[in-house]
Parts: C-alpha cells; sequence; structure tokens
C-alpha cells in the first residue's frame, strides 16, 4: 500500500515498534510482509480512540493501559477456524480416549481456543468416547484473544459456521433457536472451561496432567527458541502416554529431545517414544 493513500502516516519505524510489541508481550513474530495487514488492522484502533498517528497510538499503548493492551493483541492476532478442522486429527483421539475409558477422568488442553469451534469439536469427541453428553472428562480451552473466548463461552453459531457437521451430531449437541442460530447444549458447556492464557506467560495457571493437548496452527507464530520454550512448558502438563496435536504446517524436529513425531501432526512425549523402541 503506497503511504501516500493512507489515512495515517506509517512509518518503517513505527512498524518495527508495533512488531517489537507483540513480540515481547505475546512472543507473535511478525515478518515484513506484515506491514500492510499490521497498519490495516491498528488503523481502526486509532479511529476508534480518535488519535491521529501511529505515533500517537505507539504512546498511548505505552501508558499501559491494559484495556487497549488487549484490543491491540486482539487485532494481530488471527483466529482461523472451524469445526472438525484438520479431520484427520479427530479420530486419532477417539481412539486415544476409548483407551481411557474406566481409567479415571480425561483432562485435555486445548491451547488455542479462537471462537470455540475447536474446544466444542473435542468435547464432542469426548462424548462420543465414552458414549455419553456427561463423560468423565474436562476441557481446558484457553486463548490470548479475549474477544474469541467471550464468543466460544456463549457457543451460539450461525447455521453456515455448523453446516459441515452431520446432522446427527448436530442434533445431539446442538439447539436450535428462534432466530436460526444454534447453540451448544449444556452439557457440552459444562465440559469446557474457557480461559485466558498468554503462552509466553513465565507461569500458567493451569494444571495437569493431561491425556492431550492441542495446540494447533499457533506455533508457526513464533521464533524457534519461543517455540521451544513453550514445548518444555508442555512436558511436565502431559501424561506419560499423552498426545500432542499440532498443526499441519508444524514440526518441531528442532525439539526431538522433548517431543517425538508418532504421525499425521500427532506427537508424543520422546520419553515415551524411547521407552516403546527400547
Amino acid at each position: 500500500m503506497n503511504d501516500a493513500s493512507r489515512e495515517f502516516h506509517f512509518t518503517r519505524d513505527d512498524f518495527e515498534r508495533v512488531r517489537k510489541m507483540i513480540y515481547d508481550y505475546a512472543g507473535i513474530a511478525l515478518h515484513d510482509g506484515k506491514q500492510d495487514m499490521v497498519y490495516g488492522r491498528l488503523a481502526r484502533r486509532l479511529r476508534a480512540l480518535n488519535l491521529n498517528s501511529f505515533k500517537d497510538y505507539l504512546a498511548y499503548l505505552q501508558k499501559g493501559d491494559q484495556r487497549e493492551w488487549e484490543a491491540f493483541v486482539n487485532s494481530l492476532t488471527t483466529n482461523l477456524t472451524s469445526f472438525f478442522r484438520e479431520e484427520h486429527h479427530f479420530p486419532i483421539l477417539l481412539d486415544h480416549l476409548k483407551k481411557r475409558t474406566g481409567g479415571g477422568p480425561v483432562s485435555i488442553w486445548c491451547a488455542a481456543a479462537s471462537t470455540g469451534e475447536e474446544p466444542y469439536s473435542i468435547a464432542m469427541t469426548m462424548c462420543e468416547a465414552f458414549d455419553s453428553l456427561t463423560p468423565p472428562a474436562k476441557l481446558i480451552a484457553t486463548d490470548l484473544d479475549t474477544n474469541v473466548l467471550d464468543f466460544g463461552a456463549k457457543g451460539v453459531y450461525p447455521a453456515d459456521r455448523v453446516d459441515k457437521l452431520s446432522p446427527a451430531r448436530i442434533n445431539r449437541f446442538f439447539a436450535k433457536g428462534a432466530d436460526g442460530n444454534l447453540t451448544a447444549k449444556q452439557e457440552l458447556k459444562n465440559l469446557i472451561t474457557f480461559r485466558r492464557l498468554n503462552l509466553i506467560d513465565p507461569t500458567w495457571p493451569i494444571r495437569g496432567p493431561f491425556d492431550a493437548i492441542f495446540c494447533r496452527n499457533v506455533m508457526i507464530y513464533f521464533d524457534k527458541p519461543t517455540q521451544v520454550s513453550i514445548l518444555k512448558k508442555f512436558v511436565p502438563l502431559m501424561r506419560q502416554d499423552g498426545l500432542l496435536f499440532v498443526g499441519h504446517s508444524e514440526n518441531f524436529y528442532h525439539a526431538s529431545d522433548l517431543f517425538r513425531l508418532r504421525g499425521k501432526t500427532v506427537y508424543e512425549l520422546a520419553s515415551t517414544a524411547n521407552a516403546r523402541i527400547d
């Protein structure tokens, strides 16, 4: 985008400051090709605050307004999701959970909840594994973006967001409202706790052990040292036979001492893989 056609003056220095601020706060590494995206999304914040320049906006942020920091992060994060996205993972999860029936409560962490489609897909799989709307299972769903967490907690979706589900799943897990929207049934909602969490915070307000962790299409936004730091913190939170589900374009060969690829972008603890080989 040519600067002359922009509503607000946006310099290379402004972009570098945004890049440093979002990296320091959330670990997100923005590459040079994201300049137009940054301008377009943050220009909305300038208008909302009646500010005239990015310099003024960044100065406003640096005063520490927590609500605006949330708006800043929410503006720069991407929340592309759908029910049963990367569907090859869910039969693997189903088989994994069926092995746990009769073996005590199941616990799963969805570390990038977005607008809720992924955690609800996991919760549906929990119900199917135990053939019950009230399985002995719980799911913690976290995200950095407070707006999408609020959306997910409500569990209300337009019909076109749900129409790829089978009629049987829709009838079992959703109720249709007079407005045409579909709402996740209360039994499904009861399985999920939505909570804000920043993956690069030094401590996380959650406890394992987890039977599975879903952290899909998140690590692509982090550089390798940040990825390794997060993976190290996953290890003590997982059961010995726990599974880590990641996105189709993500791999952790640089952390093979922590996790080993089991197949289809599903990882297991390296110690488990080594024990099986031995």
